[in-house]
């Protein structure tokens, strides 16, 4: 019984997290997430309580897991310029992966008739940031990067692959690409990667 409802808690997660990346939040309904999980409402009202519920865990789940990443990732006995890269290709992987995903998230965190739930989910988010801001910190006080603006850096990283996922016209130099495509998905994924890989490097270790 007990395994019965971990699955249909989960099949709530799955079948929300697709009808909120096709329709968006205000498009997707309890009762499309009921049908399509084959849950009943009451136990969607159970689990999470409503529709905002189900998605501020879609959205703690998918922060969580970023954040296990990022924490094996700062235990690592590597350098800061290391890990950052290694932060550059895993961020990336998680976006190319779900480019749905990713889309839907920026889109409903950017609204503004969302502050409530912007701010339900804000704390999980900061953490992250934490764990990001103390590879580049390291960085700094061992000397082994420039004294930058840390946060302007982490936005850089991201705002690019956020850039590129929404818009990748303004990279196709004449071409269309469609990063449903996995050959093009793969292609754009390793561009990005390397550009990000690059410009840090450059602009973290030149001596000025």
């Amino acid at each position: 019984m007990k395994t019965e409802k971990v699955d249909k808690r989960q099949a709530i997660l799955e079948a929300a997290e697709k009808l909120f990346c096709e329709t968006g939040y205000e498009g997707t309904s309890t009762r499309q997430i009921s049908k399509e999980s084959g849950a009943n409402m009451a136990m969607i009202n159970y689990y999470f309580g409503s529709k905002e519920g189900v998605f501020i865990e879609i959205m703690n789940n998918r922060i969580a897991g970023f954040a296990s990443q990022l924490k094996i990732i700062n235990e690592d006995k590597i350098s800061s310029l290391e890990k950052l890269h290694k932060v550059i290709e895993g961020y990336a992987n998680r976006i190319f992966s779900n480019i749905a995903f990713h889309k839907m998230m920026h889109r409903e965190l950017s609204l503004t008739q969302r502050p409530e739930m912007y701010d339900k989910i804000k704390n999980a988010m900061n953490h992250n940031m934490s764990l990001l801001d103390r590879i580049i910190i390291d960085g700094i006080e061992d000397g082994s990067f420039n004294n930058v603006d840390v946060r302007m850096v982490i936005s850089t990283i991201m705002g690019t692959l956020t850039n590129v996922v929404i818009a990748p016209h303004k990279i196709a130099q004449g071409t269309i690409i469609d990063l449903s495509n996995p050959k093009e998905n793969k292609l754009i994924k390793e561009r990005a990667i390397a550009h990000l890989q690059n410009l840090v490097t450059v602009y973290l270790t030149t001596k000025k």
